[in-house]
């Protein structure tokens, strides 16, 4: 019992059995989660936080010391760069330049010695006269040959273009590759320290216009070296022999520059002319009865390749005179140094050329420059728009314009827009100028014919509300930018069209849509008209294309496919059948909207051409659009366009009557 003082506790005794603390334990932890095992090639960063702090640069690859020393480098080898090329040169030239000034000081003197001489040595006097006309005879040979086989070479200095990465445009990717070649090319000295090669060969890939010409150019400039171009054709010459002794010359004068400015580069434009592959039809053949003697056969391309495959991957050997002269007196040893030259080719279609050039070693590397995407096309966008002046642009919509569109074509249209504007008397572009130029560029120069009857106009303007009306109900997933009943070239009438979204693949029912939207335009003739007229000239070979698109790869239920070879007959039942199915669905589908073709037909005999917008509007009288139009249904954009010019109905086709006695 507790009293005032605090607990009562039980007398202690021996005997009694005291109670025991517990044994000690150490505590108990959750076993640790076992380490997650790296999955080969990852990369495991290191533990950095033993190192200390971490230094805080504004650039964590280049400080302001780093920028000096390189700055301080650079103009020691520019003067050492000086005094082992250039001085030497200049002093030459120096020299020649007095001795000129003494013979010319001392003619009057010299001339009588020598004839003197002469006139005491008559036989030697005889000897001189022939060596001196078989040299005249000679020179005027050489110099026929050499400016009859003169190619289009160009030698640039280190940053003479003005062209750089900045200024290209359009793949990103691309430029990343350029990139790392101009790494590799300013510092060849560290990276052979290392124990590698520098690439010998770059092979740039793709459609023309993608500025493969460019790129190079801007390595060339970003890596400070010069920069040699060369027209590939222009090396195939009038005389066989001289398209080789050219392409040697021209490597002999990149080594020089390669051995004063450390790399060179030369650039074979349209390569595919002189490195087809000589195991084609005309790779191997002569050159015909004047085969030794001009340059228009098979051996002359060949032998270019050949020289261009030595010079790719050359022996070692010594470029300098005075290193030959100590190699050979044995004061220089071991092996001789290649002085770096890349090779840069550019050709559309790399199929053709020969597998000796594609070999590691040679063409080292291979990028594929291809058109721009749609963040490419807006880069390339931006960059020429800000170089003139213009209104605020609709950029989302000019980027779906463009669809493949090449860089030096974005750069044409913004330029014919200026021209327009130009002419037009306005300092500044806006979109309708860029449309405009754009129609030109894709559709070529409107030429409306003033003798066209209403009958034909009446015919067109049915057969193209038939395609425009099947194009906007069949394949949503495509815009129309342009319908159009005037003469554009050769076509009387069309309707151009553009995708929404960059799409690279399609389905059946997608293909099947464009079969029947080409035969649209035939299927409204017979609708409105009851007869066929010659309005399909591109109509037909379009939608039997697709169809056998659909025949012959497996799109009908079929997987018998030989490529490269021609229908065969039940093949060419089969694309009868596709077409006159999809020719019965798309006449169908216009017998039952014949009010809607009308009116678009309608509206093209008044304004002639009608845009996107103006042709849904149309359509919009009469029914809703297809759900799934557009990008998430929406209608295409209207930019402000100025409302069209009327122009009054025209009056109701009446034949001529005919005279007495016709």
């Amino acid at each position: 019992m507790a009293n005032e003082h605090g607990p009562e506790y039980p007398p202690y005794s021996p005997h009694q059995p005291q109670p025991q603390p517990p044994s000690y334990a150490p505590p108990t932890y959750p076993p640790a989660p076992p380490e997650p095992i790296p999955l080969p090639g990852t990369y495991t960063p290191p533990d950095l936080r033993g190192l200390g702090p971490k230094p805080t640069y504004a650039n964590e690859y280049i400080n302001a010391e780093e920028d000096l020393d390189k700055a301080a480098d650079e103009q020691v080898d520019s003067l050492v760069r000086w005094l082992r090329y250039r001085g030497p040169k200049f002093l030459f030239r120096i020299c020649m330049l007095v001795f000129i000034i003494i013979v010319f000081r001392n003619q009057a003197e010299w001339s009588k010695r020598v004839t003197g001489f002469i006139a005491a040595n008559p036989i030697l006097g005889i000897m001189l006269q022939l060596l001196f006309a078989m040299t005249f005879m000679a020179v005027q040979f050489g110099a026929f040959f050499f400016l009859m086989g003169r190619p289009r070479v160009t030698w640039m200095k280190p940053g003479e273009g003005g062209i750089g990465f900045k200024d290209y445009k359009g793949n990103p990717e691309v430029l990343e590759g350029a990139r790392r070649v101009v790494v590799l090319l300013q510092g060849a000295k560290e990276f052979k320290e290392m124990g590698g090669e520098v690439i010998r060969g770059l092979l740039l890939e793709g459609p023309p216009g993608t500025g493969k010409s460019y790129l190079a150019q801007a390595i060339s400039t970003e890596a400070k070296i010069p920069f040699c171009y060369c027209s590939a054709p222009s090396l195939i010459g009038v005389f066989i022999g001289m398209g080789p002794l050219q392409a040697s010359m021209i490597y002999r004068k990149a080594r020089k520059q390669a051995m004063e400015w450390g790399a060179c580069i030369v650039f074979f434009d349209e390569i595919d002319a002189i490195a087809q592959s000589r195991m084609g039809a005309g790779g191997m053949g002569g050159g015909g009865m004047m085969g030794g003697m001009m340059g228009g056969g098979g051996g002359g391309g060949g032998g270019v390749l050949n020289t261009l495959l030595t010079n790719m991957d050359p022996m070692p050997r010594e470029y300098v005179w005075w290193r030959s002269l100590l190699r050979a007196m044995h004061i220089i040893r071991g092996k001789a140094q290649i002085p770096p030259v890349l090779t840069i080719g550019a050709t559309n279609i790399s199929s053709v050329l020969d597998p000796a050039l594609l070999r590691p070693g040679r063409f080292d590397r291979k990028i594929h420059v291809d058109l721009p995407d749609a963040d490419g096309r807006r880069e390339v966008i931006d960059y020429y728009l800000a170089k003139v002046k213009h209104d605020p642009m609709p950029i989302d919509r000019m980027i779906s314009d463009t669809i493949g569109y090449t860089p030096v074509a974005i750069k044409y249209v913004i330029n014919e827009a200026v021209v327009h504007a130009h002419f037009d008397e306005r300092t500044s572009i806006n979109y309708w100028d860029f449309s405009r130029a754009r129609d030109t560029h894709e559709h070529g120069l409107r030429q409306p014919r003033t003798t066209k009857t209403f009958r034909d106009n009446n015919i067109t303007a049915h057969h193209e509300a038939g395609h425009a009306y099947a194009q906007v109900i069949l394949r949503p997933y495509l815009r129309i930018t342009k319908v159009t009943i005037l003469r554009h070239g050769d076509a009387e009438g069309f309707v151009a069209m553009k995708e929404i979204d960059e799409s690279h693949t399609n389905s059946r029912e997608e293909l099947l849509s464009d079969i029947q939207v080409s035969l649209a335009g035939r299927a409204a003739e017979e609708v409105f008209f009851g007869e066929q007229y010659n309005t399909m000239g591109g109509d037909l070979p379009s939608a039997n294309n697709v169809a056998r698109m659909i025949v012959m790869f497996g799109y009908d239920n079929s997987f018998y496919f030989l490529p490269g070879a021609p229908p065969d007959a039940e093949q060419k039942k089969r694309i009868e059948r596709v077409l006159q199915e999809e020719y019965k669905k798309v006449k169908r589908l216009l017998t039952e909207h014949r009010d809607v073709v009308a009116a678009i037909a309608q509206e093209l005999l008044v304004r002639h051409e009608l845009t996107d917008y103006e042709v849904l509007d149309v359509i919009q009288r009469f029914e809703p659009l297809p759900k799934d139009y557009g990008r998430d249904g929406e209608i295409p954009m209207v930019y402000n366009e100025p409302e069209p010019q009327q122009i009054g109905q025209p009056a109701a086709y009446a034949p001529p009557i005919p005279a007495d006695g016709d």
